[in-house]
């Protein structure tokens, strides 16, 4: 079986996940940008039951895409995303892919919202690279 652990920046909340993910992939939908305050959102979908969280967690709930709630939980001291539960799809739970542990076992495998889809993602250019802070 596989086991995967997370958790928020601070330490506060830890999970473990024991399930193959349901699901992966990239949104590009300005709810989600807001959210990761970056330009999308890389998740993992789990069975519900097969995520197990120690730590308190907050909640933020809006309409999603699809019109239904989207259940936005996030530590309460750091201010980390770390999961998501959204009413259109019941059972399921959200993983943040910034909050694992080893976040390199994620293969997005679709992309939604591209539309809205930030122009200098996939932009072609030849940007400069640095392995770390330049100094």
């Amino acid at each position: 079986m596989v086991s995967m652990t997370g958790g928020c920046l601070c330490g506060q909340v830890r999970y473990t996940v024991t399930a193959e993910p349901i699901g992966s992939g990239l949104c590009h939908c300005r709810d989600c940008q807001r959210y990761t305050g970056s330009a999308f959102e890389a998740v993992m979908s789990f069975p519900t039951s097969s995520v197990s969280l120690q730590g308190e967690l907050k909640t933020f709930d809006m309409p999603g895409g699809s019109g239904q709630v989207v259940h936005r939980k996030f530590c309460p001291n750091c201010g980390s995303g770390v999961v998501v539960e959204a009413d259109r799809r019941p059972g399921q739970t959200l993983v943040m892919v910034g909050t694992l542990d080893d976040p390199t076992v994620f293969v997005p495998a679709i992309e939604l919202f591209c539309d809205d889809a930030q122009p200098w993602i996939q932009d072609g250019s030849k940007r400069q690279r640095f392995a770390k802070m330049p100094t």
